[in-house]
């Protein structure tokens, strides 16, 4: 039997917003959390503009929000993050996309730019693989750097041919609605964009 293997993003493709902003809204309220984003917004703007990195301004988020957090707290507010926001933030398209590669026996793979922290525990629920971006712990606690680099654009295809070797798929989808996932796309022989943009 030929071998077949879906790959997507989640933020944006399967969800309708970016879950690293909604688990900060959701860990520091709304008032915490625009404050937080007013005193960053220097550096949010220096990587809109191109003069800062997105992995360097994704920690100065995560620094911000979430640096000395204990590890064990972070992790439990990140599975009920999961449990009460992520479903409502789901498209009903993707979810219907998921569970027709599902019932045809297709090898389902999550591959996202956020954290595994809050990205994993949806994928277990859903039986599903994933590959996320990794945050650093030391001592216990998060420093809100990043473990690695990134999962975005190329890395993104690296992790995969790291954990898949894809000369055993005949077929192979990807999921994708920004140009970190272009890369992604050029492996598939089904690439999707935007497919789910509602």
């Amino acid at each position: 039997m030929q071998k077949s293997i879906a790959f997507f993003d989640f933020d944006g493709t399967i969800t309708t917003k970016d879950t690293m902003l909604e688990f900060a809204r959701y860990s520091r309220g709304f008032a915490g959390y625009w404050i937080g984003i007013c005193l960053i917004s220097p550096w949010l703007l220096a990587m809109k503009v191109g003069l800062l990195s997105k992995r360097r301004a994704k920690e100065k988020f995560l620094i911000y929000f979430f640096e000395k957090t204990d590890v064990e707290k972070f992790n439990s507010d990140c599975v009920s993050f999961t449990a009460t926001i992520i479903p409502r933030l789901v498209k009903k398209d993707a979810l219907l996309a998921i569970n027709k590669h599902r019932e045809e026996n297709t090898d389902i793979v999550i591959v996202s730019a956020s954290a595994e922290n809050w990205v994993a525990p949806w994928c277990i629920q859903n039986g599903l693989q994933y590959i996320c971006t990794r945050l650093e712990v030391k001592e216990q606690k998060i420093t809100g750097k990043l473990l690695g680099q990134n999962c975005n654009g190329l890395e993104k295809v690296s992790r995969i041919k790291e954990k898949f070797d894809t000369a055993d798929y005949a077929t192979i989808y990807c999921y994708g609605d920004s140009t970190g996932d272009k890369m992604m796309l050029q492996l598939a022989t089904h690439p999707a964009y935007r497919v789910f943009s509602k």
